[in-house]
């Protein structure tokens, strides 16, 4: 465990165990807002099922706060699927709503970045529906600059929904190792 400010105690790789907390953390983007392309939030035992997975190849992160609730978490997922995308990763970031604006996703995304490094990866992406100022704030507050932006690509709520997509270095690029799987760690 890494200790943090007053606002996180902790920051830590999450199991399986911590599906409930991040599913009530995740539930409520999916259903209110266009955040998350998701139209049903996941179950329980999908968000298990996912966390899982996410682990066997690359980091799933989760924040507790003072009473050891989960306050946020932030992960990785493969880029794309030919083999030459291997060192890139997409990140996903979500803080409870309580403890938003309070530097948990700050702290989140830093111990993200430094797992990601040591596992070999050299570029992270992260997939942001507009407009949606506090992620973009976010992203950008930890490195990531934005490279573009697919219009109109998803629709949620009655509108179609722009989602920008933001670039951060990891490392320095080289000729690179295969990255090490999360599994392995």
């Amino acid at each position: 465990m890494i200790a943090m400010d007053p606002t996180i105690t902790a920051i830590r790789i999450a199991t399986p165990d911590d599906a409930p907390a991040i599913a009530a953390i995740y539930a409520p983007i999916v259903q209110d807002t266009c955040i998350s392309f998701e139209l049903v939030p996941p179950t329980v035992e999908e968000m298990r099922a996912r966390i899982s997975a996410t682990l066997q190849a690359l980091p799933w992160l989760v924040s507790e706060d003072e009473a050891g609730r989960v306050s946020g978490y932030v992960y990785a997922s493969r880029h794309r699927e030919r083999a030459a995308y291997q060192w890139s990763v997409d990140t996903t970031a979500y803080v409870r709503a309580d403890v938003r604006g309070q530097g948990v996703g700050k702290q989140l995304y830093a111990a993200l970045k430094r797992v990601l490094v040591d596992l070999g990866h050299c570029q992270a992406f992260a997939g942001i529906a507009l407009p949606n100022a506090a992620s973009v704030a976010l992203h950008e507050s930890v490195g990531f600059e934005l490279i573009g932006v697919y219009r109109k690509v998803g629709f949620k709520h009655g509108v179609w929904h722009d989602v920008g997509w933001w670039q951060c270095p990891l490392q320095q690029l080289a000729s690179p190792g295969a990255p090490r799987p999360m599994a392995a760690t």
